[in-house]
């Protein structure tokens, strides 16, 4: 029987990419949007010695606009960094470790009165803002975007909760916490994280490690590199 594997992103082409992805890997992808985007219309700042761009969407949507940054380009992650190219910038900077303190410490070292500019949704870890702050920064934070949980997503925690899953790529801590959000709407919290741990879980990178780990939910897998096809392929392998 083929093994099914959910996943959370968002249903546009990140959805469409991730269910191909899974697929040519010899799996059922059960495709289970967890995120919604909904634009602010701001566009980030081009007056700041240090612009850091978090997601492809954040790159997406600053494309659209007249930003112009000034100094240099910073991406966490290397699927942001294609984005942010793709867009037709120049990335400076990716550090080694795609997080909010992955990046505290590629910058604390050159902070000290530089203007920092934060792009990114509503829902960013506060460890990037107050880190740069105390190492003397004068950060900025714009909102791109908000994220939300669509109406109708939670079909894989029932799923789940009924011992069907096998495996289950989520790519950031929200996605954690808006699966489990849907799981209690539907009375199936428990039988969820249940059905998860008896599956194999995979984690994108230590934050939503962590946010999973928090919450009950046994992480099988954090792939070394922060991109889809890499979470998904440390899935199925460990499948």
């Amino acid at each position: 029987m083929t093994p099914t594997v959910a996943f959370f992103r968002p249903d546009d082409e990140r959805a469409a990419e991730a269910e191909r992805a899974l697929g040519g890997l010899g799996v059922e992808p059960l495709s289970d949007p967890m995120l919604a985007i909904e634009p602010t219309g701001a566009s980030a700042r081009s007056d700041a010695e240090f612009t850091v761009l978090t997601s492809k969407t954040g790159a997406e949507l600053v494309s659209e606009t007249a930003f112009s940054p000034a100094g240099e380009l910073v991406a966490i992650g290397a699927s942001t960094a294609e984005a942010i190219e793709a867009a037709g910038y120049d990335v400076d900077r990716v550090p080694a470790e795609f997080s909010s303190a992955g990046l505290l410490a590629e910058l604390s070292d050159e902070a000290a009165g530089a203007r920092v500019e934060i792009a990114r949704s509503d829902h960013g870890s506060d460890v990037l803002l107050e880190g740069l702050n105390d190492a003397g920064a004068y950060v900025h934070e714009t909102v791109l975007y908000r994220l939300v949980r669509p109406d109708d997503a939670g079909r894989s925690t029932v799923v789940a909760a009924e011992g069907g899953l096998d495996g289950a790529c989520f790519t950031s801590s929200l996605t954690v916490e808006h699966f489990l959000e849907a799981a209690a709407d539907r009375g199936v919290r428990s039988e969820a994280i249940a059905g998860l741990n008896d599956a194999v879980v995979g984690a994108i990178g230590p934050p939503t490690e962590r946010a999973a780990l928090e919450r009950g939910i046994d992480v099988d897998v954090v792939p070394d590199t922060a991109g889809f096809e890499a979470l998904a392929r440390a899935v199925v392998e460990r499948l």
